[in-house]
């Protein structure tokens, strides 16, 4: 064939490859227009899983009457107008190919009224050919209907699944916009029948609400709100509990300026601030949205506009880790603030450091001292609980009892308190251990026989770009060669470590997310280790001072809601549950 110009139909037809995957996208596209016009109201009504109709009505500016049909045009756009401002997008759409894409494999029609207009305009697009303008009865705001999507392309009509898939994924696209503009108002219909309605979420409580009713109660009743600015990167949502973890990534939510993306440097950024409190193959939940200055963001990184790609990934990595890791680090009993122990009483006799029974002296990770000198170690009595006002009682209140050598059981002011000691001491030890470590420069052991890898050349050019930051951490590696790498130092905690297996990995991580934690997860699952084989065993009988110096303990240890392999060290049960457990009043 000789070097032909394409038809405009066809090129359109071509983009909507792209552009218009399947009914979701199509719902995507025009709701992400509404949000474009400042639309605070956005109703989708869906017919046949969007296979018959796909309606998108909002409340928003309108298109004027004399631009109606060249919103259906390709390339046609109100976004941007320079180079500049593709260098800096903030808006949701910006290419001008969505309506035209759409209009290409679908009938559509486009109805709107601005408010400098007295009658609404519609206009109608059928395989490519656009009618006249004429008046219309509407609202202000835009109305976009598309009908018999696929209609004139029944090989990719053929491709669309089940009316029930198409819908769901329509409902968890538009569950991910809801979910990324709170204020907004969205309502779902399906076959006429009303699948979802959001009324608009402006306060806390609201969002906590929307936030419930999109990722579920126990999401909701197990996060944390964050809110955080540094170095002109702002951090907002909710991040759930370690205790609330999942088998698989599908509640991490992440949002570049409003817009809803998939990006493996968020994603690696967050796993890294949960390692320390995450069981081994769960995955964390969020709803996170990170502002930053559109010009250091590419939001044109992808034809759908799924993925952004930031001029500074390892900046963006570091701040969003080391902020989840800070709020991360509150998980303990009373929340992001212990009790002071000046506010509470406790028996004169309570105030001895009390040594547990039959553990050695000696070694950095000796229980004895793990227990003591931390000021005033609480006991329990009736009389203490008695004549103790409840705000002073601290967060996990005394200890009464211990069960079965492995469960220490306390009462607070709201009822009773389970602890897995065990699992309790080994997270304090293994903080205090942590600490101890950090606090120290970084002992490098020197390998009798240097270790030779052979790798890609593109992975050895990433070794010797980061070669500062791999020997801040103990790390001395040299490039033998095009594609060799040669360690000679490793860090004395990781002298025995697989430490080709270990380099491997690290590569892996710099090539996918520009920075890696692989040293420092390697010495903590070190660290972790010892301070399992360190703490208080199970059938270890202890006194009621030793429970409570464990208790007040944990109130003050980072992460001490969960061990260090991501299980819970301890669980409350309400006076109200215990009586409905009992039937109490019924």
């Amino acid at each position: 064939m000789s070097i032909q110009q394409l038809p405009g139909h066809l090129i359109n037809q071509i983009a909507a490859g792209e552009v218009v995957e399947r009914p979701a996208s199509v719902v995507k596209e025009l709701v992400e227009n509404s949000l474009d016009a400042g639309s605070d109201d956005i109703h989708v009504d869906i017919a046949a899983g969007g296979a018959k109709l796909i309606r998108v009505r909002d409340n928003g500016s309108g298109i004027d009457r004399d631009e109606l049909s060249l919103a259906l045009a390709r390339h046609a756009t109100s976004k941007i107008s320079s180079l500049e401002d593709l260098e800096a997008v903030v808006s949701l759409g910006f290419r001008g190919e969505a309506l035209p894409s759409i209009a290409s494999v679908a009938r559509l029609v486009l109805t709107s009224l601005t408010a400098a207009d007295d009658v609404a305009t519609q206009v109608e697009a059928d395989g490519g050919e656009i009618s006249s303008p004429r008046p219309a009865a509407h609202a202000r705001g835009t109305t976009v209907e598309v009908h018999d999507l696929f209609y004139n392309t029944p090989a990719r009509r053929r491709f669309l699944r089940t009316e029930r898939t198409e819908f769901g994924h329509i409902e968890k696209w538009l569950r991910r916009l809801a979910l990324s503009r709170p204020g907004v108002a969205f309502t779902l219909t399906h076959n006429r029948r009303t699948v979802l309605k959001l009324p608009a979420a402006i306060s806390r409580e609201q969002q906590l609400a929307r936030l419930a009713k999109l990722c579920g109660e126990a999401f909701a009743d197990q996060s944390i709100h964050l809110e955080h600015e540094t170095d002109g990167i702002a951090l907002q949502g909710w991040i759930a509990l370690p205790t609330y973890n999942r088998s698989q990534p599908d509640q991490q939510y992440w949002f570049v300026n409003g817009r809803s993306i998939s990006d493996r440097t968020l994603t690696h950024a967050a796993r890294h601030a949960y390692r320390d409190v995450l069981f081994h193959g769960r995955f964390p939940a969020y709803v996170l949205n990170l502002a930053m200055d559109p010009a250091g963001v590419d939001a044109n990184a992808h034809p759908a506009k799924h993925e952004v790609r930031f001029r500074d990934g390892r900046r963006v990595h570091g701040i969003v880790s080391q902020t989840l890791e800070a709020a991360l680090r509150d998980t303990r009993p009373g929340g992001h603030a212990p009790a002071p122990a000046s506010i509470v009483r406790y028996p004169e006799a309570a105030q001895r450091p009390m040594p547990l029974p039959g553990v050695e002296r000696g070694g950095p990770a000796n229980v004895r001292e793990a227990l003591t000198g931390y000021g005033a170690l609480g006991g329990a009595s009736a009389a203490l609980r008695v004549d103790t006002d409840p705000g002073d009682v601290p967060p996990l209140g005394f200890a009464i009892a211990q069960l079965a050598g492995v469960y220490i059981l306390a009462e607070n002011s709201d009822g009773l308190i389970v602890v897995d000691m065990h699992a309790a001491h080994e997270r304090i030890t293994y903080e205090k251990l942590k600490k101890s470590f950090d606090d120290r420069v970084i002992v490098r052991q020197p390998l009798l026989v240097p270790v030779t890898l052979a790798v890609a050349e593109n992975e050895a050019d990433l070794v010797e770009q980061a070669s500062q930051d791999l020997e801040a951490l103990g790390l001395s590696v040299d490039r033998g060669g095009p594609s060799t790498l040669v360690v000679r130092e490793v860090p004395a905690l990781l002298k025995d470590s697989d430490v080709e297996s270990l380099l491997r990995d690290l590569l892996s991580d710099i090539g996918e997310a520009g920075s890696s934690s692989r040293l420092e997860d390697a010495s903590d699952e070190f660290l972790a280790t010892m301070a399992c084989h360190h703490s208080v065993r199970a059938n270890r009988r202890l006194s009621l001072e030793e429970m409570n110096a464990l208790l007040r303990e944990m109130e003050t240890t980072e992460r001490a809601d969960q061990c260090n392999h991501g299980r819970p060290t301890w669980t409350a049960i309400s006076m109200a549950e215990l009586d409905r457990l009992f039937l109490r009043g019924q």
